[in-house]
């Protein structure tokens, strides 16, 4: 596999999860707009953020960040580790 290949899909693995952020982070302003009752953003369950949109989109942002962001590292992390493109090696 060359350079151009490996760069090319890591560059579009990031570029979708950029955009899976950023999707996230707009449909928590919209709902932080529409503010539904019981509307209670909390960080990780421990930062209380104001249920505005601005909050809303912060707490959506921030969460699918980081959750995909850990599953990202533990795909990549295996991937490095384990690969089977030179058996026995």
């Amino acid at each position: 596999m060359s350079e151009s290949e490996v760069r090319g899909g890591r560059q579009l693995v990031v570029t979708i999860y950029v955009a899976i952020v950023l999707l996230t982070a707009v449909i928590g302003f919209v709902l932080g707009a529409i503010a539904p009752q019981g509307l209670d953003p909390e960080l990780f369950g421990v930062i209380q953020l104001p249920p505005t949109p601005v909050g809303t989109a912060v707490y959506g942002a921030v969460t699918i960040g980081v959750l995909l962001g850990v599953l990202l590292l533990g795909v990549v992390y295996v991937s490095e580790r384990y690969d089977d493109a030179e058996p026995g090696s």
